[in-house]
């Protein structure tokens, strides 16, 4: 039977109707958007390698997609996300709290800096050549935010002045532990305890539904002063002779106890903001993800490949804390009708 026959035939039986394909279908050949989405989240959201990755859809899909659209599918897959990190950067902006945290990533064989801005409900990553404030006030999602900013004391984060600033008290009791082994003091031991019994007592108040009082919080802020009291007479600072300029270097345990002095409402702030986290986890835990890619896949090869991948993270683990999975996230990204997270 040729064509023309055949076509008659379905003619003459009232059922002959003209077919089109999808709009988006736009060459002879061409994989749909469960087969892209998929690719993407082997690379960018399980972490593998892309030629690995376009091994395993050969061997289970007998699909032969060389690596390199891959890397194509997950440039296409930043544009269609793009606008939604732009919102999840703006939801951090507004934020009442912000975990920040930075780390070093591996790109084009050159050291730069991974960025991190989350909270419980959102995670934002962006990259630079840069660690300081250079790079802070370029991705402009903590500069001017009136919230409070948890961070690990790093200095560049105490140059943004509108902030209401808390600090991780894990990094806090792992130094302590440090200074406790150097030098068999008691005095760190006694603050370990009192950050501890304190979180507890956080735990405790806020299933309960109560707050402290401002005579529990002075009661806090007396015993915490205490302890600093009693590590400082063991460890005074070093005061150079007035002949000599610059500053004298302190001790390790001086410099710890000068941190819990200056910083002590930081320190503190759990204590009288329950909404205010013990330890910086949040942020810590969104840089195992990206130190994961580095570690399998080696480094970024290109800027564009980093920023391509910070993109597309950022919108997986945001949308993957508010209940969405990373397949689907992807797989309406390429239908054109990307899920948007909520503030």
């Amino acid at each position: 039977m040729t064509p023309s026959s055949g076509n008659s035939r379905l003619k003459s039986t009232g059922y002959w109707a003209d077919a089109y394909f999808p709009a988006n279908v736009t060459e002879p050949v061409q994989y749909g958007p469960n087969v892209r989405a998929l690719a993407v989240h082997l690379t960018q959201g399980q972490m593998l390698p892309f030629a690995r990755a376009a091994e395993l859809i050969r061997d289970v899909y007998g699909l032969a997609i060389s690596p390199g659209t891959l890397v194509a599918w997950v440039g296409e897959a930043r544009l269609a996300l793009q606008g939604t990190v732009d919102l999840i950067a703006q939801y951090l902006r507004d934020a009442a709290l912000v975990n920040a945290d930075e780390s070093g990533l591996r790109v084009a064989g050159q050291l730069h800096w991974l960025h991190i801005a989350a909270n419980d409900t959102l995670t934002w990553y962006g990259v630079h050549a840069k660690r300081g404030m250079e790079a802070i006030t370029a991705h402009a999602i903590l500069p001017h935010r009136s919230g409070v900013l948890m961070h690990d004391c790093w200095a560049p984060y105490w140059k943004l002045d509108d902030a209401t600033h808390a600090l991780c008290n894990a990094h806090l009791l792992r130094e302590l532990l440090y200074v406790k082994e150097l030098t068999g003091h008691q005095w760190p031991q006694a603050m370990t305890g009192f950050l501890l019994s304190a979180n507890q007592l956080c735990w405790a108040a806020r299933r309960s539904g109560k707050r402290f009082s401002e005579t529990d919080i002075a009661a806090f802020t007396t015993l915490y002063n205490a302890i600093i009291d009693e590590g400082e007479i063991l460890h005074p600072e070093v005061e150079l002779p007035i002949w000599k300029g610059g500053r004298a270097k302190q001790s390790v345990a001086c410099n710890l106890l000068r941190r819990f002095r200056k910083h002590a409402d930081a320190v503190l702030l759990f204590i009288r903001d329950f909404a205010v986290p013990f330890t910086n986890n949040v942020a810590e835990r969104a840089v195992r993800m990206p130190k994961v890619k580095q570690k399998v896949s080696g480094c970024f090869r290109t800027v564009e490949g980093a920023v391509n991948f910070c993109v597309i993270r950022s919108c997986l683990d945001t949308l993957r804390k508010q209940g969405h999975g990373m397949l689907e996230v992807l797989q309406r990204a390429f239908t054109g009708n990307p899920i948007q997270p909520t503030a």
